[in-house]
């Protein structure tokens, strides 16, 4: 008796540890750089999110008590000035059944873009972070940050 107690216990904690370490982590948005010369002083930075079927990316603009907004934040350096705000796609504004209210959100992918002015003739590397939240039709996943790179030539 004692014996198929402890070989219960033993296939439970295996059954447990095995599907912890299985566990999923989602990552519904991958996100990638590139830049574009507009002119011999001026470049354009664009990030790209790319984002997993069935999921949602929020805008910058989000209404209060919605989701968290998709926030840039650019390093700031000697080498370049910022040129006005991030801009983004239109998008898709719905009412969202999550948040109970009209929010713009993308699906699939989106480009987001600012402009910079070069101070330095050097190349050098723009150095960024965007913080954003996604939703599906159930559920949102907490906030998460990533770090974007833009190398200029």
């Amino acid at each position: 008796m004692k014996y198929k107690s402890i070989k219960t216990i033993l296939l439970v904690i295996a059954v447990v540890c095995f599907s912890l370490g299985h566990a999923q982590i989602l990552e519904p948005v991958k996100w990638s750089t590139s830049v574009k010369k507009i002119s011999d002083s001026e470049y354009e930075l664009t990030a790209t999110a790319t984002i997993e079927t069935g999921w949602h990316l929020y805008s910058q603009q989000v209404p209060e008590g919605g989701p968290i907004a998709t926030t840039f934040t650019y390093a700031s350096t000697k080498d370049y000035l910022k040129k006005g705000n991030t801009s983004e796609e239109k998008g898709h504004t719905v009412n969202d059944p999550i948040f109970e209210m009209e929010i713009k959100y993308f699906e699939n992918k989106a480009n987001f873009k600012q402009r910079i002015k070069l101070k330095s003739k050097a190349p050098f590397t723009v150095n960024g972070t965007v913080e954003f939240m996604v939703c599906d039709d159930s559920r949102c996943l907490p906030p998460t940050e990533a770090d974007l790179v833009f190398n200029i030539k």
